[in-house]
């Protein structure tokens, strides 16, 4: 069995959300932090043993250092899964045991995976047998009744044996019924001291956080104690956070300004409508860059009520920069006077 822990930087995460973080979304936040380890969207094993792996797992280049997120209970199509990914060039392949929607339990995996330890550890030895590359676990705290420091730690304990040596963990147990997946990205409450505790106990392991994270100072706090900080929806709805944690963990590299990010998008986008992709398709993922400032509502609205005109419109981001622009100088002390119209 191959060591697992070959070096990645693992201080700074963006996590694998479904819907959200498509290769358009990972170019972007790649922009805005070069160091920074990202994610795909989980991709079951029976869609990559049977779709378009181009359509489904391709990328960017530029996106790397980049993981596969796997969902999946059957130790050979993990392994077989993990060697595509080594094929494609994945840095590293991840196996989901944290999801909590009805289709994951449907199909045996995400966070009912919790209450099979022993499956798990047999995935992910046979995964890493497969490929070279690191094979990781993210997880939750438990799920349903299963619920208490010692069940966690015992997991953990037990996939370690695989030779699993990195856990990421959304540090919140998972509902299987009665809570929607969204529900349980929120509702269950966040138990930071259990990952702190875990690390404590077991300093040989690499741990990284997950969950709630939405500041540089919370991201630095936990770093004092942990291998890293994954953060999920804070990178998405406030991207810049990741520019600034870039800043600050890494010092050097991503763009500098908000507008360099909209050039370089819209040189993206330039090269993405000529292999027809529609605009709006990548446009989305950005709507966030100047949340916080004034104007960023005019930035938002304006993007996603003409993304749709022109699907090869690869002006749109400068369009709307100019737009917002437009509206701050109309009014400039107005971000002040009346804040809900430009913030």
């Amino acid at each position: 069995m191959h060591d697992s822990r070959q070096f990645i930087d693992r201080r700074l995460n963006v996590a694998p959300m479904m819907d959200w973080t498509d290769r358009h979304c990972r170019y972007f936040h790649r922009l805005l932090a070069p160091s920074a380890l990202l994610y795909t969207e989980m991709v079951t094993t029976g869609a990559i043993l049977h779709g378009d792996l181009q359509r489904l797992i391709g990328f960017n280049p530029e996106e790397h250092p980049l993981a596969l997120q796997l969902g999946g209970s059957e130790p050979s199509d993990l392994a077989e899964s993990a060697r595509i990914a080594q094929r494609y060039g994945y840095d590293e392949v991840n196996l989901n045991v944290g999801c909590p929607s009805d289709r994951v339990q449907r199909g045996r995996f995400g966070a009912c995976l919790m209450l099979e330890p022993a499956l798990v550890g047999d995935c992910l030895a046979a995964m890493q047998d497969a490929v070279e590359i690191p094979v990781t676990v993210k997880s939750r705290l438990g799920v349903d009744d299963c619920y208490s420091y010692n069940y966690f730690s015992d997991f953990v304990n037990q996939l370690a044996q695989s030779g699993c040596s990195v856990f990421i963990v959304h540090a919140r147990k998972a509902w299987l019924s009665g809570l929607s997946p969204k529900e349980n990205r929120d509702v269950p409450e966040l138990r930071y001291d259990w990952v702190f505790r875990l690390k404590k106990e077991r300093p040989d392991l690499t741990v990284v956080l997950n969950g709630g994270i939405g500041s540089v100072a919370g991201a630095l706090e936990s770093l004092g104690r942990l291998d890293g900080v994954m953060l999920g929806r804070a990178a998405y709805h406030t991207p810049w956070l990741l520019c600034e944690l870039q800043q600050e963990l890494f010092g050097t590299g991503g763009v500098q300004q908000r507008e360099q990010a909209v050039e370089a998008m819209t040189r993206y986008i330039r090269a993405q409508t000529l292999l027809g992709v529609p605009v709006k398709n990548i446009s989305r993922h950005v709507l966030g860059l100047f949340q916080g400032l004034p104007g960023a509502r005019r930035w938002r609205r304006y993007i996603s009520e003409h993304a749709h005109l022109d699907p090869a419109n690869d002006r749109l981001l400068m369009q709307a920069l100019d737009h917002m622009r437009k509206g701050i100088a109309v009014a400039p002390g107005s971000a002040r006077v009346h804040g809900n119209e430009l913030e």
